[in-house]
């Protein structure tokens, strides 16, 4: 059985990357870009650090700012309005996850119209839009390699998972010195994110000999690092190695697909605002005991390949040993319970079989070796008030 495999055009990986921009630009064969971000950006003066890159240029790009944290369809719609308002030929995606998933949707709605809803998953959107130049600021999302983008319906507090290879970036410019001012927390939430994706990559039923040996040096990146890039954000060794293993990630789950952290995790960020790599890492340890069973010796190779298990152990030792790192790093990365976060555990529960349906319907739970039902998933639900 063959595998297709789905990339973009060009990465451009290491050290002041982002400064290739205008060169990887017209590569591509673009000229009139428009770059889609956030305020963010601009106040950390990454965005007009991007703009001195075009001192050749007729005129600068035309800088759209509005993005937000976690898209919906209305923040999509006003970038859309945006980029229709004059002939772009493509876009440049400066951030998070949350600009590129923006910019991946805004490209394929402004070529090919329609609305968001028409694209969710099991639709598989396979024509793209105009080209997007991603450049990631984040060590976490891997959406700058990946075929996925992520939307919320305002309306329904639903996460809407829209894939296909029509969503891939042309380009991704991969510049680690870009993360060097993340904040700890920001820090800790994308790098937990990233390890997940691996993790789940590997664990995938859709997983591959390819996939599996993306996601394999993305742990082998990952797990020595993402403490000490929490704890001492400046020091460049482990930042760079978060950053390729993040992007790495994102090859790995692009392609193998996530599982059932994801599914579970993004009904959490709809109906209660938690950060994405945030409701990934509450679940990553309690969705890792339920499925454990079920894929004993992959999960033991993920403990052996983040250094948390040797050859010397069983896989059953090894499988303990997983589980046990995974709490202590949510324990040493300070992140916080849904009710540490601030939900009230009423309104939790009062939605648990509505998140637990809208997972199943995402597709991902799908993936993962055991496949729940909703009364198990509102089970694991309900045990993030016991941990």
């Amino acid at each position: 059985m063959s595998t297709q495999i789905v990339l973009p055009r060009i990465l451009q990986i290491g050290a002041h990357a982002s400064t290739k921009i205008v060169e990887v630009m017209n590569s591509l064969g673009c000229h009139s870009p428009i770059i889609l971000t956030d305020k963010t950006m601009v106040e950390l003066g990454y965005v007009q650090t991007l703009l001195g890159q075009f001192t050749n240029a007729k005129e600068l790009p035309v800088v759209f700012d509005n993005t937000i944290p976690e898209p919906t369809v209305a923040s999509i719609m006003r970038a859309v309005e945006k980029v229709k308002s004059k002939h772009y030929d493509c876009i440049i995606a400066l951030g998070g996850g949350s600009p590129i998933d923006s910019a991946k949707a805004v490209a394929v709605l402004v070529t090919l119209g329609g609305e968001m809803k028409d694209y969710k998953f099991p639709h598989i959107q396979s024509q793209p839009g105009l080209p997007v130049i991603a450049i990631p600021t984040t060590a976490g999302t891997g959406s700058e390699v990946t075929k996925f983008t992520i939307i919320t319906d305002q309306d329904t507090d639903e996460k809407m998972l829209c894939a296909g290879p029509g969503f891939m970036p042309a380009a991704a410019l991969i510049d680690y010195t870009l993360t060097l001012s993340l904040p700890p927390r920001t820090t800790a939430d994308t790098g937990i994110d990233a390890l997940t994706h691996a993790i789940e990559a590997y664990v995938s039923k859709k997983a591959t000999l390819y996939s599996d040996s993306q996601a394999l040096a993305a742990m082998k990146l990952l797990a020595p690092n993402l403490r000490e890039a929490y704890r001492n954000g400046k020091n460049e060794v482990s930042r760079e190695a978060m950053m390729l293993g993040a992007t790495l990630a994102g090859l790995a789950f692009s392609n193998a697909s996530v599982a059932l952290v994801h599914g579970m995790s993004r009904p959490i960020g709809a109906f209660f605002h938690v950060p994405h790599g945030l409701s990934n890492a509450m679940l990553l340890p309690s969705v890792t005991a339920f499925s454990i069973g079920a894929a004993r010796s992959r999960y033991a190779t993920c403990a052996r390949t983040m250094g948390v298990a040797t050859s010397t152990h069983s896989d059953e030792q090894a499988c303990e040993l997983l589980i046990k790192e995974l709490h202590q790093l949510n324990s040493d990365l300070h992140v916080p319970t849904p009710q540490d976060f601030g939900i009230q555990k009423e309104a939790f529960f009062e939605v648990c079989e509505t998140m637990a349906a809208q997972a199943l319907a995402s597709g991902s739970p799908a993936n993962n070796p055991v496949v729940p039902s909703i009364e198990e998933m509102v089970s694991i639900y309900h045990g993030l008030w016991d941990m």
